[in-house]
């Protein structure tokens, strides 16, 4: 009897063992951590949030930001410092080892900040690209992200001063930082202030320090689309999808009929849209001025032939539809004129472009079925005129084919490869010659009231 009570005893013992075992994994906290380094860009913001989502469903217990950059945009970062103060949980900054500029605002949106030993944090005041050396943004910029800074500190418990000294060069601390410099703490100055809540070398540390020891520790990954979301956002890839999108609209409008070039413009058009619609940087007012701007220059394209009133406007309302794409919520003064500088530019580069472009393709060997050159007429049995037998200025005919641009037209008996200057021309239409390039022959169709006139 008291081996049988010996034994299940023992038996007893082990199952509270296992149970116990079972209890300690169920309760194992789960935490989510997510790299933030290198540039901060638009892509960053859907990533976080889609994270932060993902926890709260998961039930975890915190969001870590492990964070190593120098920063980047300035509306990125407020988009991201709104997302982490109304998170669902608990997030955490591993400053690991810097958080300068944009990187700073992010890290004080957290709840706790830890820092590794030799970090820094700080420098934050905006700037403007251009030239040899960044410029410090306007008066208005600089106040704006200072009071972001000072009310993210105070919303989280730490001193706004400290804040807004790391923006504006005027914000003097005594023994800590003098006027006409920023503020950049190091980690034993940010605990000192109380700035940043621990130290800790590595992430295991990390996560001790904060309570969360042992954790189960899931690691965030962007996904292929968030990777591809965050190309097209980047400035020298949208400012180049800008550019290929108005030179391939502006060569279609020049030589309709050929599609190649409208196909390729409103690919990459379609491209810059779609990506800054998913960082939610483009809306429905954005899309609205694009839609218009495509359809005026689709007007100007197919049914009033040329370049006039409608296609100005609609290069216009394209203007005005990506600029306001690439400026997000918060943005400062100098990030919008940033903007349209850079939309600027991609117009005057898809001008000079597309008449380049216009001048070669004759040239080139797919623009010659655009532009019948003199030896593809000799086959087919019309030739094009010699430099030494040049026709004249204003001379007239009949189109023999559509020019669609290009096609055939009977001047003076003889059958002569041309092309119109802009617009289409029926067969049988009266035209007159405009230009001689070389072989290649410009007309325009004659208005009905001069069909009967002939210039010798």
């Amino acid at each position: 009897m008291a081996r049988q009570l010996v034994a299940a005893s023992l038996l007893l013992l082990a199952a509270a063992g296992v149970w116990e075992r079972g209890i300690a994994q169920v309760a194992r906290p789960v935490v989510y951590v997510i790299p933030i380094d290198g540039m901060i860009d638009l892509g960053l913001a859907p990533f976080l949030t889609r994270t932060l989502r993902e926890a709260q469903q998961a039930r975890a217990a915190a969001v870590l930001l492990d964070i190593n950059t120098f920063g980047g945009r300035v509306d990125a970062a407020v988009a991201m410092r709104d997302t982490l103060v109304n998170a669902p949980v608990r997030t955490i900054a591993f400053i690991n080892p810097r958080a300068i500029s944009a990187g700073a605002l992010i890290a004080l949106a957290t709840e706790t900040i830890v820092m590794a030993d030799g970090g820094t944090i700080g420098a934050a005041t905006p700037v403007v690209s251009g030239g040899d050396q960044p410029q410090v943004a306007d008066e208005k910029s600089v106040s704006y992200v200072r009071k972001e800074f000072g009310a993210t500190a105070e919303r989280r418990g730490r001193p706004p001063q400290f804040a807004e000294a790391m923006v504006d060069a005027d914000v003097q601390i005594a023994g800590v930082v003098d006027k006409g410099k920023l503020l950049t703490l190091t980690t034993s100055e940010a605990l000192t202030h109380k700035v940043a809540d621990f130290t800790a070398d590595t992430l295991p540390e990390a996560l001790a320090v904060t309570g969360l020891r042992d954790a189960d520790v899931r690691r965030a990954s962007q996904t292929w689309a968030e990777t591809f979301v965050r190309f097209l956002t980047n400035p020298v890839v949208s400012s180049l999808l800008m550019t290929i999108g108005m030179l391939g609209l502006l060569v279609e409008i020049r030589t309709p009929g050929f599609a190649l070039p409208g196909t390729i413009g409103l690919l990459s058009l379609g491209l810059f849209f779609w990506g800054h619609w998913i960082v939610q940087l483009a809306g429905w007012e954005e899309l609205l001025l694009v839609a218009t701007g495509v359809i005026l220059l689709g007007v100007e394209l197919f049914i009033i032939p040329g370049f006039g009133v409608t296609g100005v406007g609609g290069i216009i309302a394209l203007a005005a539809g990506l600029g306001m794409t690439l400026v997000g919520a918060g943005a400062t003064a100098s990030v919008i004129v940033g903007a349209f500088g850079r939309v600027a530019i991609s117009i005057l580069l898809a001008l000079a472009g597309g008449l380049a472009l216009l001048r070669m393709l004759p040239r080139l060997p797919f623009g010659r079925r655009l532009v019948l050159d003199a030896e593809m007429g000799a086959e087919q049995g019309y030739t094009s005129p010699p430099e030494s037998d040049r026709l004249q200025l204003g001379r007239t005919g009949i189109a023999l084919s559509p020019l669609r641009p290009a096609g055939v037209a009977d001047i003076d008996g003889s059958r002569v490869d041309v092309v119109s200057d802009g617009g289409f021309v029926d067969a049988g239409a009266a035209i007159e010659v405009t230009r001689v390039d070389g072989n290649r022959v410009v007309v325009r169709e004659r208005s009905k009231t001069r069909s009967g006139e002939r210039h010798e």
